[in-house]
């Protein structure tokens, strides 16, 4: 089996070269990359917007490019939107240690106060949710509202790749070979419809993954990070909370939204569909549409006999 796993790695690991970085995102957007080093990492983040403030956090994998499509018209409904690539991912620093929950917490509120913001709204996609709720639960002070998106933290489907990353010598191998190709195929098998992925949506993920340091920043996250850590924990949450999941995901099948969002006191549960993993990604306007008004009405109050039941928007 290992054998297997490993000639069909090398089959789809070809390396091609990464766009320059002058083509990478935000270029091309009006918006400006900028650099901030806080709890001994460099994060790369941009922001946009005036008002209460709205930080977005990536999934596995990915960076800042995965809310390209939800900055700007989060932005324009009156909030300041802030996203970053977290530690190990896109620009940002890959050092070797820092990636299991509790750390990616503390950047987190690091973070914050490096760009001065006491409390906000966290949007978390994938394992970001199971950050944002993380925080939620060390540092309920620190978050105005939740938005968890086909969040990990009762537990996930992860691609093969990520599997045989976990073999002590296999897996080293298996990241050693990334490629392009291989990084395509990952990122479809995250959406419902997989034509809907462009060949710049593969270049814009493929550019980290090409850097030296990702295979290492991969297999210290999958060695350290718990994409279970919630379970037993949900009923710290206290903060009003809106859970959002792609009815065709794979990666985090819906039972375990409904499940999430049973767990969270008051917490508002819809799901859309034809959407998989990649929800922002894939629905934009609809995830968009839900979390503005979850943003404008919901944090006063969010009905609690709201929570479990299936909504199409």
């Amino acid at each position: 089996m290992r054998l297997r796993a490993a000639a069909l790695l090398l089959a789809a690991g070809c390396r091609a070269a990464p766009i320059a970085e002058a083509a990478r995102f935000p270029a091309g957007t009006g918006l400006a990359a900028r650099f901030v080093t806080v709890a001994g990492t460099r994060l790369r983040y941009i922001e946009t917007g005036t008002g209460p403030p709205v930080v977005l956090l990536h999934g596995l994998g990915a960076s800042m490019y995965a809310w390209r499509k939800n900055l700007q018209p989060i932005a324009a409904a009156g909030f300041r939107v802030v996203a970053f690539d977290n530690r190990g991912f896109g620009e940002s620093d890959k050092p070797a240690t820092g990636y299991d929950n509790a750390a990616y917490a503390d950047l987190l509120c690091a973070f914050l106060d490096s760009l001065r913001i006491s409390e906000a709204v966290l949007v978390g996609h994938s394992m970001g949710g199971a950050i944002a709720a993380e925080v939620a639960i060390r540092y309920p002070h620190r978050v105005r509202g939740l938005v968890l998106i086909d969040a990990a933290g009762l537990g996930a489907r992860l691609p093969l790749l990520f599997h045989i990353a976990r073999w002590p010598v296999l897996g080293a191998l298996a990241l050693g070979v990334r490629g392009r190709g291989l990084t395509e195929r990952i990122l479809k098998s995250t959406y419902a419809d997989p034509s809907k992925v462009t060949p710049e949506d593969v270049d814009q993920y493929y550019a980290p993954v090409a850097q030296p340091g990702y295979g290492r920043a991969v297999r210290a996250v999958l060695r350290d990070f718990r994409f279970d850590a919630l379970r037993g924990r949900l009923q710290q949450i206290a903060t009003p909370t809106l859970v959002l999941w792609g009815e065709e995901d794979r990666q985090i099948p819906l039972p375990l939204g409904r499940a999430l969002a049973a767990g969270i006191a008051g917490s508002a549960f819809l799901s859309i569909p034809h959407a998989g993993h990649a929800v922002p990604e894939e629905a934009p306007e609809v995830t968009n549409r839900i979390v503005i008004k979850f943003l404008r009405e919901g944090l006063a109050r969010v009905p609690p006999d709201l929570a479990l039941r299936r909504h199409s928007p």
